[in-house]
């Protein structure tokens, strides 16, 4: 699921053309791993964004990404204007919050921008401090005409088959990798789904109830 809702929300909003430049929030998961890699399948530069050093290392030495920045550095809105010389044409959203707020003035006229997490506000009992930069967003999409668009990954069930297929095709060619963090015990369930939204994960997070395969 996670790999069909890369491929489908990526290709369908995001729409990359070669030579563009992409930046992936959540670059180490499940979802932003797969879409950095098809950008660089479809011919765009993969900037990432991602929790640590270790997992912007991973990102770039072993997804293939071009450059990887650490939300949690001081010096994170200039490193990620470092990386993006160019400005950004598709950014892949699964983080919002300080991410976003980051990621917002280097976005390029008519860049598009695919909604598929916001998880930096699961936690959110209320609504954040000021200043109020609703104005300046709504500015920023009228001037440089940008489109954002939300989605679930079923919204394109249509297209599930199709995504399968090219998927398991680029795993088999070495183009596409993937990562899973594998917890085992299904009493570590609730610990592992607090981890994730805490970012702790590094990859799919699994929960592994047995070592039999049919349980």
């Amino acid at each position: 699921m996670p790999g069909v809702t890369a491929y489908t929300g990526f290709l369908n909003i995001g729409q990359p053309k070669k030579g563009e430049t992409v930046v992936v929030a959540a670059a180490s998961g499940a979802v932003g791993s797969v879409v950095g890699q098809i950008a660089h399948i479809k011919g765009a530069r993969a900037v990432g964004i991602a929790g640590s050093e270790e997992k912007c290392k991973f990102v770039t030495e072993e997804f293939g990404f071009d450059a990887c920045v650490n939300h949690n550095s001081p010096d994170f809105a200039e490193a990620l204007k470092n990386a993006c010389p160019d400005g950004i044409d598709v950014y892949f959203e699964n983080v919002s919050g300080k991410v976003f707020e980051t990621v917002m003035p280097l976005l390029n006229d008519f860049a598009r921008i695919p909604v598929c997490g916001l998880i930096a506000l699961y936690n959110a009992t209320e609504l954040p401090p000021g200043p109020n930069l609703t104005p300046l967003l709504m500015r920023d999409i009228l001037v440089k005409r940008l489109t954002f668009r939300g989605f679930i990954v079923w919204d394109f069930a249509a297209q599930e088959k199709e995504a399968l297929t090219e998927l398991a095709k680029w795993i088999k060619e070495g183009k596409l990798h993937y990562r899973e963090d594998i917890v085992d015990g299904l009493e570590n369930a609730p610990e592992a789904f607090m981890g994730l939204l805490e970012g702790k994960n590094f990859g799919k997070l699994v929960v592994q109830v047995s070592d039999h395969p049919a349980a």
